[in-house]
């Protein structure tokens, strides 16, 4: 066997042992889309009806809370960016980065400083690349999040919101994650979780429903007090499991996309191998006809 041809089989060999892994992690990351999305749509009327209690506490009462109501020149912001803590899923974290740095920008061009909370290992080791200031960050749980999980991450930025912001404290609090719209779509959003910015006699996404009105006991304060950390909880809870979700379905489009490719080289690299092999059996024929006539030459000439 010629060396070109031994280098063709070889690299057949490695892009076939390749393809097997990245077909392997496809099956792996749609077996898993089916699971997060289950969770994505069971937690989401949860945190829509909390958000809808919350907003009609915060349009039906004529209490001045903290975290819902504007502050009069807001000089502070958090945003929560979600990313992933594994790589091979195409620009999953690279766009949820970019999202966030055209939120951040925008902020700092509306004169508010911007304290960055992070999930995931691709979000943490970019910033961290980058020498930029990171305030909290948490990693190990992005392709599978728990509630428990949403909790742990939700209890710095509600405690954040709280204080007031000469003590750290911040006037706003916004989330960058990758919404799961469909298997094939998944589109990096940033939202204002809080202050609520809804206006009275609507619901959350402004289609002008009409919201019941409340008794409040003991109090609409009390009753904020209460309700609003799990308000953030929920939409973390919430945002984390649609990430997991658009996580899985960009690594398995990623995946697919290399085994396609693949399989294309694959296809490349044999016939170049085929196209070899002929050379060298044309070659060896050639040798054999010509030492043949040769001989046959030289058996004639000692006749003679």
């Amino acid at each position: 066997m010629g060396a070109q041809l031994r280098v063709y089989k070889r690299r057949i060999r490695s892009v076939t042992a390749t393809k097997k892994i990245t077909k392997a992690m496809e099956m792996i990351a749609a077996s898993r889309i089916v699971k997060a999305q289950r969770k994505v749509a069971a937690s989401t009327p949860y945190a829509t009806e909390l958000t809808r209690a919350v907003t009609a506490v915060a349009t039906g009462s004529n209490t001045n809370h903290p975290l819902t109501t504007e502050a009069d020149n807001p000089t502070r912001a958090a945003v929560l960016l979600v990313t992933s803590d594994r790589g091979l899923a195409g620009g999953y974290s690279s766009n949820a980065i970019k999202q966030a740095d055209r939120l951040i920008e925008r902020l700092r061009g509306e004169g508010k400083e911007v304290d960055t909370y992070i999930v995931g290992r691709k979000g943490v080791a970019y910033y961290g690349f980058r020498e930029r200031k990171v305030t909290e960050s948490w990693t190990g749980f992005t392709d599978s999040p728990s509630y428990a999980d949403a909790k742990k991450v939700a209890a710095p930025l509600i405690e954040a919101v709280q204080q007031d912001t000469a003590e750290g404290g911040v006037d706003e609090l916004h989330i960058v994650f990758t919404e799961f719209v469909s298997m094939m779509t998944q589109t990096p959003v940033d939202n204002r979780m809080l202050p609520l910015s809804l206006e009275k006699g609507t619901d959350e996404t402004g289609k002008g429903e009409i919201l019941p009105l409340f008794d409040f006991e003991p109090s609409a304060e009390d009753v904020l007090d209460a309700l609003l950390p799990r308000y953030v909880e929920s939409r973390v809870y919430n945002a984390l499991l649609q990430a997991a979700a658009s996580e899985h379905a960009a690594r398995r489009r990623a995946m697919k996309s290399a085994t396609d490719n693949a399989g294309e080289l694959i296809n490349s690299l044999s016939r170049l191998a085929n196209a070899a092999r002929q050379a060298e059996i044309t070659q060896e024929i050639s040798e054999i006809v010509g030492g043949a006539s040769a001989l046959a030459d030289a058996t004639a000439g000692s006749d003679k």
